[in-house]
């Protein structure tokens, strides 16, 4: 094993193992857990919306010389999680049709969709992620350990407001940390497709980033911005402005770290 494939699964390992992050909410008591969510799904919005719109757009635009396919491959994206959501709630209705208060209550304590949404997206994220650090490495080291820095400060925020959504979806702290774990397995499989078939992923790299980029815009504008439009509250709505403010602030933010 040379040093290059050391790096590199140890990078993308690391940027795994952040998934954890929601570990410290186990021991957090339900109501003060319950207020967390809130904030932390608010701030996954403003988080999925300019990772999107901030990062993940503007290098799609700027890899892929025809506007038009970029644009095709958000918009694919973008109908492809709505197609997903739609499979999603036909089974989950179907599987669980109601005639009475009863069943009606049991079905209300079902997982909502936008939890599978999450995952699915986080999965192909993270695999791209993986697919990055593999490519960096094998440009150079130096390169290879600024993209993982990167990458690492550009999870801690996403992984923490996925663990939030996981939580609101209906999950239990313990499935939702599993769960997200998983998902961040994605990245080390992106490394090794990188190794297995050499430097030429890199050419799809672009494609998979447009068709993130869709994936997260469909996720916040269709499934959680109408989740915080459930309350009234003032004080609570002008807390989930200031997350989702937050949220968009901290992408700016990791502008400074991009290559």
């Amino acid at each position: 094993m040379n040093t290059i494939t050391i790096y590199a699964f140890g990078s993308v390992i690391i940027v795994s193992l952040i998934s954890l992050v929601g570990v410290f909410a186990l021991g957090l008591k339900q109501n003060l857990l319950k207020k967390i969510t809130s904030f932390l799904v608010s701030l996954s919005v403003g988080a999925l919306f300019g990772d999107a719109i901030i990062h993940l757009i503007p290098q799609a635009f700027s890899e892929i010389e025809n506007t038009a396919t970029a644009s095709l491959f958000i918009l694919i994206g973008i109908m492809l999680f709505f197609v997903l959501e739609k499979f999603i709630r036909w089974h989950h209705s179907h599987e669980h049709d109601c005639e009475d208060d009863k069943c009606r209550a049991k079905q209300n304590n079902k997982i909502h969709p936008m939890g599978t949404l999450i995952l699915a997206s986080d999965s192909a994220h993270n695999m791209i992620d993986g697919v990055i650090i593999g490519v960096s490495y094998f440009i150079s080291i130096e390169i290879g350990i600024a993209t993982t820095i990167a990458i690492i400060l550009h999870e801690i925020p996403q992984e923490i407001g996925h663990f939030a959504i996981l939580l609101h979806s209906g999950y239990t702290k313990t499935k939702a940390l599993l769960l997200n774990f998983i998902s961040s397995l994605f990245a080390i499989a992106g490394t090794a497709i990188v190794f297995i078939f050499g430097q030429t992923i890199s050419l799809y790299i672009p494609i998979l980033i447009a068709f993130a980029a869709g994936e997260f815009l469909y996720i916040a504008g269709s499934d959680l911005v109408p989740e915080l439009h459930k309350t009234s509250n003032t004080k609570q709505s002008l807390w989930q402005f200031i997350a989702i403010i937050i949220g968009i602030a901290i992408m700016f933010a990791l502008l400074v770290f991009e290559i």
